[in-house]
């Protein structure tokens, strides 16, 4: 399981409005190029963002399901981009103080070819590309954080 996680300078409620706005999800998750609709009840378990992944006009249509979802501490989902496979991902946040969370992220390639990548080979594409989707996450969740002026 290919494992990141971050210190984001904002309060766990601020990070978890991110994570709970299914349109918002182009906007941070590495590789996730248009949401095209979010089911309503996101992100109650079975409900589904519908995304477009790649670069046009190689995109690959497919869905993300909630699996598990305890607001505001755990996200947990199932990701699929066919014919490459899916993943298990899991949120999970931590309230440091007030104005810091840290944010675990984990990634486990659960069905389809990729899985049966080496854990090392898995390791080599999810873990930068995870660290840099906790860095969009945590842009996000600090904008929301700034008092509007």
């Amino acid at each position: 399981m290919a494992e990141v996680s971050l210190n984001v300078e904002a309060p766990i409620d601020d990070v978890w409005a991110v994570l709970a706005d299914g349109w918002s999800y182009a906007g941070w998750v590495v590789g996730a190029s248009h949401i095209r609709d979010v089911d309503s009840g996101w992100p109650k378990p079975g409900t589904r963002i519908h995304h477009s992944v790649g670069l046009w006009p190689l995109v690959v249509q497919d869905t993300t399901e909630v699996v598990r979802c305890e607001p505001p501490l755990l996200l947990e989902l199932d990701a699929r981009l066919w014919p490459v496979g899916a993943a298990r991902i899991t949120f999970t946040l931590h309230a440091r103080s007030q104005s810091l969370t840290e944010v675990r992220m984990a990634e486990q390639v659960v069905r389809g070819p990729s899985a049966f990548l080496p854990k090392f080979a898995q390791d080599i594409v999810l873990i930068p590309r995870n660290k840099e989707t906790l860095g969009r996450l945590d842009a996000l969740a600090r904008g929301r954080s700034v008092p509007f002026h």
